[in-house]
């Protein structure tokens, strides 16, 4: 059957973690599109790529693959504004792991937003 590519209509657990992603569509488009808005209305690029990441990623809109896409989505945020793309080459994936868990159940970014701007200095120190 496969993986669908909409919006899911189904529950996603994540392993790892006690964080239940809504389980509405019409909720999940509504936070998507709030997100959306969001991102929009900011002026900076760094800000407007942690956002999509952490959000996208906390509303889990996809049943798999939310994570890469939001990677993908944070680098073409980045792009088009003239801003090197993030590897997270360097980043531990317990670490990774950990940040988002603690964004997931505490709606804490500090973890998540150092290993963002790590990344940001890796990238520039490393490809540029």
């Amino acid at each position: 059957m496969g993986i669908k590519k909409e919006i899911r209509n189904d529950p996603v657990r994540i392993t790892g973690t006690k964080y239940r992603p809504i389980d509405n569509r019409a909720d999940i488009i509504n936070y998507l599109h709030k997100t959306i808005d969001t991102i929009n209305s900011l002026a900076d690029p760094f800000s407007k790529a942690l956002i999509a990441v952490l959000m996208i990623s906390y509303i889990q809109p996809f049943e798999d693959g939310n994570k890469r896409t939001v990677r993908i989505l944070g680098n073409a945020i980045l792009l088009a504004n003239n801003v090197c793309p993030l590897s997270y080459r360097s980043v531990k994936e317990a670490d990774y792991k950990s940040a988002t868990i603690l964004f997931y159940e505490q709606n804490n970014a500090v973890f998540f937003k150092e290993l963002f701007m790590e990344q940001f200095e890796f990238a520039v120190d490393n490809y540029f």
